[in-house]
């Protein structure tokens, strides 16, 4: 098994990174030729999708999620949280990325990631900006 990982920065509450191309290096850098990858985040209030890199789109989601989990709704989870000391603000992060899920998988043969050619892996940030990492693992089959 190889794992490596995608550090990012992200600059919004809410957005949509593709991340395929660093996955590809990871898997270039594993060596390894036939097996599966897994892509998870690490966070709570982001999330991972395989979906059509096209604008439109992405503003599609966003707007659908926004409709669908609105921002001024009451959530239990906006209050003060005494195990963190602080004030929940991100109940509509978690409840994105649960709808959306946290990985995804592909299988890999001769070094190839095997997907669609219209399909490209997300990191979707609902709870921005922040600090985020995401592991790529690879197992050999």
């Amino acid at each position: 098994m190889f794992v490596d990982q995608i550090e990012l920065e992200t600059k919004k509450y809410v957005d949509f990174y593709i991340i395929t191309k660093e996955i590809e290096k990871i898997v270039s850098k594993s060596q390894i030729k036939n097996g599966v990858v897994t892509v998870i985040t690490k966070h709570t209030t982001t999330a991972i999708t395989v979906n059509e890199a096209l604008e439109c789109l992405q503003s599609d989601i966003e707007i659908f999620l926004s409709n669908l989990v609105r921002e001024d709704s009451s959530y239990s989870h906006a209050r003060m949280l005494r195990n963190y000391g602080s004030t929940a603000g991100n109940p509509t992060g978690h409840i994105k990325s649960l709808l959306i899920g946290n990985h995804c998988h592909f299988i890999l043969v001769n070094g190839q990631i095997i997907k669609g050619d219209a399909q490209d892996v997300f990191f979707c940030e609902f709870d921005g900006p922040s600090k985020r990492t995401v592991m790529v693992s690879i197992e050999e089959k």
